[in-house]
């Protein structure tokens, strides 16, 4: 009997496989794997670590029954996007000679293409009486459209809403229902044993996703920590035990630092199990993680975690503002134990709410992080400041003498407590004397403080003497480069302060 396979279609691009294409079976030596999707898988006893960056570990357990000497052994239902390169074989009194993987899955378009010089059946259906007429067509080519030969005429196969249907004498040889691996062993005796695959493969992905609920007149925060698990592998692993991985290993992808957020890192150790430098997050009970899924689960949990909303923006040196811009509203916390988080987190998204007049959860923010120790200080941007604005502006600038200059020595500000003085490069002796003056402005019906950085004091290498002779508040020196003042702003109200520098440039 010939086995048919039929396409219902008007371009190659809208093929829909209708019937009669036969899944390849599993060999005679694969048994059923018990438990879930145990009738349509032939994997074993599955085992996967999962990374963070689109890498995944699985280790499936078989068992196959081996004939003595030469044979050659199929695995469907490995990944489509197996590194075959890192294939690990283990089975009792056997070895492997030999490897090969196949991904040239059947779909309608593969169908398609290795139809190329084939004949087919066209199977046309009049809307309106119904009536089917059938012909037989050579498949010419199918780049950029299905090109077909019918009798003496050249034909495209159009997309103008006629159904018609194209219908195969068999499947091509080489198309697989499902990803296969074959091997050809090498074994010293018969008989049914374990056999073990491992392997790396791309396609399996999982992110942290993390959901708090700000409560601002308790000044605390609830958060849920959610593993937001990705699978593109063009395999669905059934029953798996399934271990994620909080860290990226050497291979991987590493993206750039950024803001993180992260204010302070923690410096302490969490309960969590560890793989070397990498912190696990095992699934509890065995999942099944199907093709084309998105899957989450529950692994953080906690409430009433101290929180405080900071209004924070960033000025360069010498900036010269047109018009007020408005300040980050940013939500701080810590992620110690003594806080009540004390958990080490994933890198993911952190989305916060809070509960409107009515008590309805209302979305203000969000915040990626990156890998997060327990013990860090957090504070995450969740937007722009509605009513809070800073305005930076050079008031006023001019060169002072040398011996001015002298006169504020007392504000030496230098690398490493230490005044150096070079002379071996000769530069001009000019100093300057620059007033910078910040207006900050409140609408809000309750005062708020602004945490407002000065950046860009330190210019140069050679001139990072500069010094601070006058400021309205005090400021905290961060670093060589940036200065911090937390401004009081009073409600519905506007507050000005000045700073002035004397520096080289």
């Amino acid at each position: 009997m010939i086995n048919r396979a039929i396409i219902g279609a008007c371009t190659i691009g809208a093929a829909v496989l209708a019937a009669g294409v036969s899944a390849q079976s599993a060999p005679p030596s694969e048994a059923a794997v018990p438990g879930e999707g145990a009738s349509q898988s032939a994997q074993g006893d599955v085992a996967i670590t999962i990374y963070n960056n689109n890498l995944a570990l699985v280790q499936d357990v078989r068992q196959l029954a081996i004939a003595q000497g030469k044979s050659r052994v199929e695995f469907p239902d490995v990944s489509a996007q197996i590194r075959p390169q890192t294939l690990s074989f283990a089975a009792a009194n056997t070895t492997i000679t030999e490897q090969n993987f196949d991904y040239d899955l059947l779909t309608p378009s593969k169908l398609m293409e290795k139809a190329i010089g084939q004949t087919v059946t066209l199977l046309r259906t009049n809307p309106a009486t119904g009536a089917e007429t059938r012909e037989r067509a050579k498949v010419l080519s199918v780049a950029g459209g299905t090109v077909l030969q019918i009798g003496d005429r050249i034909e495209v196969l159009r997309d103008d809403g006629l159904p018609v249907r194209v219908i195969f004498d068999r499947v091509p040889p080489g198309l697989r229902a499902r990803p296969t691996l074959s091997v050809n062993l090498d074994s010293t005796r018969a008989g049914t044993r374990p056999v073990q695959l491992r392997y790396l493969t791309g396609g399996l992905g999982w992110n942290a996703d993390y959901v708090a609920l700000y409560n601002e007149s308790a000044g605390t925060i609830d958060m849920q920590g959610w593993v937001t698990l990705t699978n593109n592998t063009g395999t669905t692993f059934h029953n798996a035990d399934t271990v994620l991985v909080a860290g990226d290993p050497n291979g991987g992808y590493r993206g750039s630092f950024g803001d993180r957020g992260m204010t302070r890192a923690g410096t302490e150790a969490s309960s969590r199990e560890r793989l070397g430098d990498f912190y696990l997050y095992p699934i509890a009970a065995r999942t099944t993680i199907a093709n084309a899924q998105t899957k989450q689960v529950s692994f953080l949990d906690v409430q009433a975690v101290p929180a405080k909303k900071i209004y924070s923006g960033e000025v360069y040196f010498q900036q010269n503002d047109e018009q007020p811009n408005n300040v980050e509203s940013r939500l701080a916390f810590s992620t110690s134990r003594d806080q009540g988080l004390g958990d080490a987190l994933p890198a993911g998204t952190v989305r916060f709410y809070q509960r409107d007049r009515e008590g309805t959860p209302q979305f203000i923010g969000e915040k990626g992080i990156g890998h997060t120790p327990m013990g860090s200080d957090l504070s995450l941007v969740t937007g722009d400041a509605f009513d809070i604005t800073v305005k930076a502006e050079v008031e006023k600038r001019e060169t002072i003498t040398s011996a001015e200059w002298e006169k504020s020595a007392r504000w030496r500000v230098v690398k490493n407590g230490t005044v150096v003085e070079e002379g071996t490069l000769e530069r001009p002796k000019t100093y300057y004397r620059t007033t910078m003056r910040y207006t900050l402005t409140n609408a809000k019906r309750e005062a708020v403080e602004v945490q407002l950085t000065q950046t860009g004091l330190g210019n140069n290498w050679w001139s990072d003497d500069f010094r601070i002779t006058s400021e309205d508040l005090p400021g905290e020196q961060l670093n060589a480069d940036r200065r911090r003042y937390t401004v009081p702003v009073p409600a519905e109200g506007e507050r000005v302060i000045r700073v002035t520098y004397e520096t080289r440039y």
